[in-house]
């Protein structure tokens, strides 16, 4: 049996949820999101609870689907609710973004600077060396912010690059000079 696919999932009153042919449709303040659910997969909604099921919980695939699902729903409901933000830094000597209509323009190193299109859904904030990246669909927002941080690593040496704010970047030390203790 599935922990998570077991709990009930508190559905609030701005909350709209639409099932129908194996689709859920979850619409809110923040927007509207849409997922295809397989065919064992089957959701009862009752007095703003939403409950999550599935026709043989003892099949491995079945069981398997069930708390992914309805971790799915969960953070769906969240989205269109609260919304998702991830926080990038960028950390070097002159790196620095800045934002120009839906472009973030990144000098992060190269001889050029880098493009990155937001994607439509997504709202981008720059500060000299933050950028937030907000929106209420969490896979698009985890994408988008991971698709930027791509464009440079950090390093484990000196710890330049871009990273997640709560991230923590393992050092290594650098070459020892030899006989340097003597």
């Amino acid at each position: 049996m599935s922990r998570i696919g077991k709990k009930i999932i508190s559905v609030p009153e701005n909350v709209e949820i639409k099932v129908q042919d194996q689709q859920i449709l979850v619409k809110g303040p923040k927007g509207e999101l849409k997922q295809f659910l397989p065919d064992f997969v089957k959701i009862e909604i009752k007095d703003n609870q939403l409950k999550v099921l599935v026709k043989n919980p003892e099949e491995k695939e079945q069981k398997a689907c069930w708390g992914t699902f309805a971790s799915l729903i969960s953070n769906m409901i969240q989205g269109v609710t609260q919304g998702f933000k991830k926080k990038l830094e960028l950390v070097g000597v002159g790196y620095r973004a800045e934002k120009q209509g839906d472009k973030i323009i990144l000098n992060v190193g190269f001889s050029h600077p880098v493009e990155y299109l937001v994607p439509k859904n997504i709202e981008a904030d720059v500060e000299q060396r933050t950028i937030i990246i907000r929106g209420f669909d969490k896979q698009l927002v985890g994408e988008t912010a991971a698709q930027i941080r791509k464009f440079r690593k950090p390093e484990p040496y000196k710890g330049k690059g871009i990273k997640y704010s709560d991230e923590v970047i393992r050092r290594k030390a650098g070459k020892k000079v030899a006989g340097a203790g003597t």
